[in-house]
């Protein structure tokens, strides 16, 4: 992380060392280090320093995160033009915030999404909480404090021992994140989807994500030997734990996978069990990352107008092996690499196509009991005071 002047940012990579020491992921430290960079940008717009910082400069920052738009990101093919000479985005796609049509999920809008505050929030105060136990800089306070009932908590909860405390993590400038729905793609959905990719080997990449319920990048990082035909299983490292899980997948993957390795290696692709299973198409031969499978999946995305993630093939292998009744839900949460079985929960709520579905089927149901329901009709009939003066009976 480098200031305007090109120099590093000292108190961002003493943390930042730090995450690396703690045998996090490769992907944290950059994560983190977006949100640090957001946070000394607004320092330095306002000449603040860091260790000065006052919780009315983390509220002002919470605020400004909230009404901000987020800076557009350039296409890599046009960093460096006129901007007369970058061509528009292409239109017919959905407004920046609302619903796509297709999927129903909500696109990319154009401010700073809950979930990314509440991120940016939790690694300003983990950054802060740092540099206190060190006793860098000026420190006093941490600018980004827990709600005062969570300090008193959490205070009680280390002097009594105790090592699980709920909520810890809550921040006074936190906001509310809405709880997100999982997605799965519907059957003649993905069929489009699927016909829609270019190639054996990202028809191959789909099979096995939607087979094993793997994630993206727990796939991606697969070896050679790793992807054993007979036994039918790959074999990746799960996110984490970082062990080692041989996962089962269906035939038709396996078909999928020989297809693109014998294309593959008659181009010159390196061979060997110690290689990655997954490729570039065109030379120069590189391993496939995770930004390349995401614009792969987002073109065959294109063609249906549809935005889907990758991480919604995730969701949908959930679904189809929830679905089935003679598949115990403590192996699927042992194939989805969770830790604890209520993280299923949230594939027990009705999914927006299921709500919709339910209601249509509602209204099917009660018009075809109203045409099954004979109609009562007046048969005609004499009165019966009249027949009784006809017949001579007392009328009374």
């Amino acid at each position: 992380m480098l200031d305007g002047l090109g120099r590093p940012v000292e108190p961002a990579a003493l943390y930042l060392k730090e995450l690396m020491a703690r045998d996090s992921s490769p992907l944290t430290p950059r994560s983190y280090g977006m949100d640090l960079l957001r946070w000394f940008r607004f320092l330095w717009a306002l000449g603040i320093e860091w260790d000065r910082a006052t919780r009315e400069d983390a509220r002002d920052f919470m605020l400004w995160m909230k009404v901000a738009d987020k800076p557009k990101r350039i296409h890599w093919r046009h960093r460096g033009k006129a901007p007369s000479k970058v061509p528009p985005p292409r239109s017919g796609r959905p407004v920046p915030g609302t619903p796509n049509p297709v999927t129903g999920k909500p696109t990319v809008g154009t401010k700073y999404s809950p979930a990314t505050r509440a991120h940016c929030e939790t690694v300003l105060r983990e950054f802060y909480n740092f540099h206190l136990d060190e006793n860098t800089g000026s420190l006093l306070v941490n600018p980004f404090p827990l709600v005062r009932g969570r300090r008193l908590s959490q205070l009680r909860a280390q002097r009594d021992g105790e090592k699980k405390h709920r909520n810890r993590r809550t921040g006074l400038y936190r906001p509310t994140v809405p709880q997100r729905v999982p997605r799965r793609i519907p059957d003649e959905m993905y069929t489009k989807v699927f016909a829609g990719l270019r190639s054996h080997r990202d028809r191959a990449l789909l099979a096995f994500w939607v087979a094993t319920g793997a994630r993206a990048e727990e796939l991606l990082t697969v070896k050679q030997g790793g992807a054993v035909v007979g036994e039918q299983t790959v074999s990746v490292i799960r996110k984490g734990t970082r062990d080692y899980q041989d996962l089962a997948a269906t035939p038709d993957a396996f078909v999928w996978l020989r297809l693109y390795q014998e294309s593959a290696w008659k181009k010159g692709v390196p061979r060997g069990r110690q290689h990655p299973l997954w490729w570039t198409l065109r030379r120069p031969w590189r391993p496939l990352e995770y930004d390349a499978a995401r614009m792969m999946f987002n073109r065959a995305n294109d063609l249906l107008g549809a935005n889907w993630t990758l991480h919604d093939l995730r969701h949908t292998a959930t679904f189809l092996m929830l679905d089935d009744p003679n598949m115990p839900p403590v192996y699927v949460q042992k194939i989805l690499g969770h830790k604890y079985l209520s993280t299923l929960d949230i594939y027990n709520r009705p999914t927006r196509d299921d709500v919709i579905r339910a209601g249509l089927a509602h209204h099917a149901r009660q018009e075809k009991l109203r045409e099954e329901t004979p109609v009562p009709v007046d048969e005609p009939s004499y009165n019966p005071d009249s027949l009784s003066i006809l017949f001579g009976r007392d009328a009374s």
